[in-house]
């Protein structure tokens, strides 16, 4: 028996379900069209960051190349200005405090391989240097490799 209670399609008794609609279902899981939805913005940012993440190892040796070269020529030239002549090898920099190691070169991994620029010897200093050694007045890497700008590291 209906009763008319002034709702179209209701019926009286223990079930008060409006014709055509379902009953409330748990929210145990993701639909299927949820999970492809977040596996595609997955992919797409995944898609996006790869390239950029294949080179971060080499452009971090390179920002590490590029600090040891400035704090070796820094201490250079605070050698130069305290003692008034070049130093003749890395490692009497070291001897004296002016570096506390010899740093690793990032790219050829060594502490080898570093390339010395030494200073030309004039007729005038030819006797004090004579007796001191001919003085660093550059330093490089010792790496035939090409950078990710196109340029030589041997030339930085």
């Amino acid at each position: 028996m209906r009763q008319g209670t002034g709702n179209l399609g209701q019926v009286t008794g223990s079930r008060s379900v409006a014709a055509g609609r379902r009953p409330p279902r748990s929210s145990n899981g993701f639909t299927l069209i949820e999970l492809m939805i977040v596996v595609a913005i997955i992919g797409i940012l995944a898609t996006i960051a790869v390239p950029a993440m294949r080179t971060a190892p080499q452009r971090a040796r390179e920002a590490a190349l590029k600090e040891d070269l400035f704090t070796l020529r820094s201490s250079i030239d605070q050698f130069h200005g305290d003692r008034a002549r070049y130093p003749t090898s890395i490692e009497e920099m070291v001897s004296l405090g002016y570096l506390r190691g010899i740093p690793v070169d990032p790219i050829t991994r060594s502490a080898d391989t570093w390339v010395v620029e030494y200073a030309e010897v004039s007729e005038d200093d030819d006797e004090r240097e004579g007796s001191e050694g001919q003085g660093i007045i550059d330093i490089r890497s010792g790496s035939d490799e090409v950078a990710l700008d196109g340029s030589r590291y041997a030339d930085w």
